[in-house]
């Protein structure tokens, strides 16, 4: 299973968007404060260490959850290729809704706060993970072209 390259490929994504829960996907400053934004919400972080929700982002977390989900779930569907293939073009439209969704949650969160909004790294994990899922259906595809040429031999 783990041996496959498609396996791999999406252990990558999979390792890449689950970092997520754990790091921040963008820094707002205002004149008297900072936020950061992460998988919870944008955070209002002050001196003492206590860390308060200024703006929940509850779609932002459970499309993140579904995204790990489907990616975990597809990883272990390597006897049933045509529905891991389908898995994965759900899989990549997740992921282009997971960056679309951090891009304008934080846009949007800046001209409500009126603050200077500055985007971290991870912004680009969905879309890193995006081509890594690209390259597993490609992979998957190959596979199942490899057992029908099989199949027809006999």
């Amino acid at each position: 299973m783990i041996q496959r390259i498609q396996s791999l490929f999406l252990l990558c994504a999979l390792i890449l968007t689950g970092s997520l829960f754990f790091l921040d996907l963008a820094q707002l400053a205002t004149a008297d404060s900072l936020y950061t934004l992460t998988n919870k919400g944008i955070v209002l972080t002050g001196a003492e260490d206590i860390v308060q929700v200024a703006m929940p982002a509850l779609a932002l977390n459970m499309l993140l959850i579904v995204t790990v989900l489907v990616t975990a779930v597809s990883i272990f569907l390597y006897k049933k290729r045509l529905l891991q293939i389908r898995l994965c073009g759900l899989n990549m439209g997740l992921l282009l809704g997971l960056s679309v969704m951090i891009f304008f949650f934080g846009k949007m969160a800046a001209s409500e706060l009126n603050a200077e909004l500055s985007f971290n790294w991870p912004l680009v994990a969905p879309l890193v993970s995006m081509v890594l899922v690209f390259l597993a259906i490609r992979a998957i595809g190959k596979d199942e072209a490899l057992v029908r040429s099989l199949d027809r031999i006999r």
